[in-house]
């Protein structure tokens, strides 16, 4: 009989797989796979950008166009996570899948870039301020109207913050469980709190971890569901662990109604978990060691312009960011009509030494939902695009609203003492929009009274109501009150704590 892992690693040559389908899979798939080995304040690693590669190339042969990032700057993240935003349109399959550092704060998983503070104890805030947080990486898929998306975090190593001499960063290594929105199938390299193994001892010469040398192979078997992928790895991998008596069960979330099947070519499937074997195919896990880092691989690559909008009083100020150099900027809003010029600012553009075009223009606060088309002149004279730029004014304003409150969470309460103590949440009250529900507790970090605020109005969304209550009157011994929110998407705030 030929041994078991002899038959798994036979599973490594894959046969061509000529179709493959998910329910409703008329729409496309698109993945980003990231690696980030090369920390520069905290531990490197050795194996998270061989994982990316290897998960990418099986990713690809289960009909993904797969965009490939490797040892992110926190810029660089952001940036990449831009592009994916825009690959993904409603209705299609995402994959997101993340090797490197990761930690929990408080209940929240963070996925670390390559240049993350090296932080001490107390020092949270470094932490967050320099990572991307897991939640908010799947709220934003969510937000693209994917169809299905599955997140897979090979990030459940030892805390990167221990150092000798030193007290860490609080947190014994692990990310904190999930629970993610309807539509949504995660996996973790580990079972909460739990830490993954990179190698199984020092004589262990595979490429790739514990987690993602098994994971890829199931990933690749015709037939399975997304559960028995999860379930399978479960099993492999706490078999290896355990031989090494370190405790290692990879954790999975699923909030998908029904079965997702990526290979549904199941008639080479046996009860052997093995399938035919292709010598021309390359070996999954056996990927060759890391030397350079390629440029970020988007799918239909072009010069495409971001676009933010802020919402203010007077209307909607939108913000273009362009990749190249640009003479002149213009606009138009639809399909048809003249395009309007943005005009110039009173600076100088380097790249181009002549005057920097306006990248900003209005619109007015009842401006509907409709498709921007913007254009711009290049440094050599050559006209590009108009490009399309889709402007929802419900969606804008919740980001943008969004986007301030978790800028100025520090401003969210604030105490006076006035015929009594008084909490005020005026600042809550301002971006309301962005906000589903609020709940405080009073000296307890555990909010559970719900704080009614006033009905969002899309036509004046910052003003405050006249007849809006802003504050809450207080017990007088009172020393603390804690704030939650829920977003509009489900997700929730962490907890922030006010003291007197």
């Amino acid at each position: 009989m030929i041994p078991r892992l002899a038959l798994r690693m036979a599973a490594l040559a894959v046969a061509a797989l000529a179709s493959f389908a998910s329910p409703a899979a008329a729409e496309k798939r698109v993945a980003l796979v990231i690696g980030n080995d090369d920390y520069r304040n905290i531990p490197r690693l050795q194996k998270a950008v061989n994982d990316a590669r290897a998960m990418g190339d099986v990713l690809r042969r289960l009909g993904f166009t797969v965009m490939a990032a490797e040892n992110q700057t926190r810029k660089g993240f952001t940036e990449t996570l831009l592009a994916f935003d825009q690959a993904v349109e409603p209705g299609d399959t995402a994959f997101f899948f993340f090797a490197g550092h990761g930690f929990e704060i408080g209940g929240e998983n963070y996925l670390l870039p390559t240049d993350v503070a090296a932080a001490n104890a107390g020092e949270d805030e470094l932490v967050r301020d320099g990572a991307m947080a897991a939640e908010r990486v799947i709220s934003r898929l969510q937000r693209r109207g994917a169809r299905t998306a599955i997140f897979v975090f090979d990030a459940c190593r030892n805390n990167p913050f221990e150092r000798p001499g030193t007290r860490a960063l609080a947190g014994g290594g692990g990310l904190a469980a999930m629970t993610p929105p309807e539509g949504v199938f995660v996996v973790f390299s580990a079972g909460a709190k739990q830490t993954a193994l990179d190698r199984l001892s020092e004589t262990d010469t595979n490429p790739n971890s514990v987690f993602t040398r098994n994971f890829v192979i199931e990933l690749a078997q015709p037939g399975l569901s997304l559960v028995q992928i999860a379930k399978r790895t479960q099993a492999d991998v706490r078999e290896m662990t355990a031989a090494v008596r370190h405790p290692q069960t990879p954790a999975y979330y699923d909030q998908i109604v029904g079965d997702v099947v990526l290979n549904a070519n199941a008639s080479s499937a046996a009860g052997d978990r093995t399938i035919a074997v292709v010598p021309q195919q390359p070996q999954l896990a056996g990927l060759p060691p890391v030397t350079t880092a390629p440029r970020l691989l988007a799918p239909d690559s072009t010069n495409a312009p971001i676009a933010s909008f802020s919402r203010h009083n007077g209307g909607w100020t939108v913000v273009v960011s362009l990749a190249d150099p640009a003479l002149a900027i213009s606009w138009r809003m639809g399909d048809e009509g003249t395009f309007r010029d943005t005009g110039f600012l009173d600076t100088l553009d380097p790249r181009t030494r002549r005057r920097s075009p306006n990248p900003s223009f209005e619109l007015s606060p009842d401006a509907p939902a409709a498709t921007l088309q913007v254009r711009y002149v290049d440094i050599n004279g050559e006209m590009q695009g108009p490009f399309p730029i889709s402007f929802n004014p419900e969606a804008a304003l919740v980001r943008d609203q969004r986007k301030i409150l978790d800028m100025t969470s520090t401003s969210w309460l604030a105490f006076r003492d006035y015929n009594g103590l008084l909490v005020y949440y005026t600042h809550l009250v301002s971006y309301r929009c962005a906000i589903r529900e609020m709940r405080i507790g009073i000296d307890s970090g555990v909010p559970d009274k719900v704080i009614k605020l006033p009905l969002c109005s899309l036509k004046d969304p910052i003003a405050i109501p006249g007849d809006a209550q802003t504050y809450l009157k207080l017990p007088p011994a009172t020393r603390s009150v804690s704030v939650e929110l829920t977003f509009p998407d489900g997700s929730v705030s962490e907890i922030k704590t006010f003291r007197r």
